[in-house]
């Protein structure tokens, strides 16, 4: 049962930014950590035509100007078309340098599609040429004590079909496409290095708390300016930046299967304005009950986002880990290791 919202308390106005100020300090500090502690010359952004990487884009043109930001788009065979178009349209409208890599081709000489569609057709043996698929998870607020994930295939007649996904196959969706996010991030750090720029990162609060990226793909970057705000924040910022309207008003999607997918179904379960007020009463003891008459869903339905919030947060520290060193860990120069005997 979802409830309608019936106030707003103090601590749900939190989320409203002073974007103006907000922007200010984040393309300060971009200044600071680009050319003094990373010793870089500017700045590579992946564009997707969505909410994020726009808002840092236009952060990094306002801290070093648009001839010393390069916006890369990095379509593959499952990309849609609005992505590229909306990402065209940010990059005119900042005045910045592009280029177009398609990596559609890496992708397939690494076996990407391959082994996704070996996997899916472990449960629709039918899959193959013209069919579309998309993976998605279960929904958090029917109650189901054990979420699980299940491939939507649709044929090319439009039929459209939906089979829970055992573990391994999942794993391997997921393992197969995940090659996309460390493509992209292999040719950020091309031009990169070519430029002596540095590849900003373009994660939300949401997404960095949550574990919302893939581990040396879209999660590995020099820097991430906007790690801290809440997807509301992004929207806000966007607005006060002058992204496109046509950008601000998309759903957020993963663009990472040619099925159709938001960034619900896959991940989150609940809609970013929803989630972003239950994490932030969350990491401030709010009760269940009060969550519930802002968000407007029972105090059952906000302690399973609890919940999951604390499960995401688990498997999201894997996620943050770097590697890890068999040295003594006691205080000392990290960067100073003594060699084994």
């Amino acid at each position: 049962m979802i409830r309608k919202a019936c106030f707003q308390p103090d601590w749900a106005a939190a989320l409203t930014l002073d974007a103006e100020k907000e922007a200010d300090r984040i393309a300060a500090a971009i200044r600071r950590q680009v050319a003094v502690e990373l010793r870089r010359k500017g700045v590579v952004v992946g564009l997707s035509g969505g909410i994020d990487s726009s808002v840092v884009a236009a952060l990094s043109v306002r801290a070093m100007g648009p001839d010393r930001v390069l916006g890369l788009f990095m379509p593959e065979y499952d990309s849609s078309p609005e992505s590229l178009r909306l990402g065209h349209l940010l990059a005119d409208h900042l005045g910045i340098p592009t280029v177009l890599e398609e990596i559609g081709p890496v992708l397939e000489a690494a076996g990407c599609y391959r082994r996704r569609d070996e996997a899916i057709r472990s449960v629709f043996p039918e899959y193959g040429p013209g069919y579309k698929s998309k993976i998605v998870l279960s929904n958090l607020l029917d109650g189901e004590s054990y979420r699980v994930f299940s491939a939507v295939i649709q044929s090319p007649s439009g039929e459209v079909r939906r089979k829970r996904l055992p573990l391994e196959a999942y794993q391997q969706v997921v393992a197969a496409t995940n090659f996309k996010q460390r493509v992209r991030k292999m040719i950020e750090y091309y031009h990169a290095d070519r430029l002596r720029y540095a590849v900003a990162g373009t994660p939300n609060r949401l997404e960095y708390d949550q574990g919302f990226f893939v581990k040396n793909g879209d999660g590995s970057a020099d820097f991430k300016p906007i790690a801290h705000l809440y997807k509301t924040q992004v929207y806000q910022m966007a607005e006060y930046l002058g992204v496109p309207e046509a950008i601000r008003r998309r759903a957020p999607t993963t663009d990472t299967y040619s099925l159709e997918q938001s960034q619900e179904e896959f991940y989150f379960s609940l809609p970013y304005h929803q989630l972003d007020l239950c994490l932030y009463a969350k990491d401030r003891g709010i009760p269940c009950a009060e969550v519930a008459a802002v968000v407007g869903l029972t105090p059952e339905q906000i302690q399973r986002v609890y919940d999951d919030i604390d499960a995401k947060r688990k498997v999201a520290h894997y996620l943050h880990c770097g590697p890890l060193l068999a040295v003594d860990e006691t205080p000392t120069n990290a960067t100073q290791l003594t060699p084994a005997v």
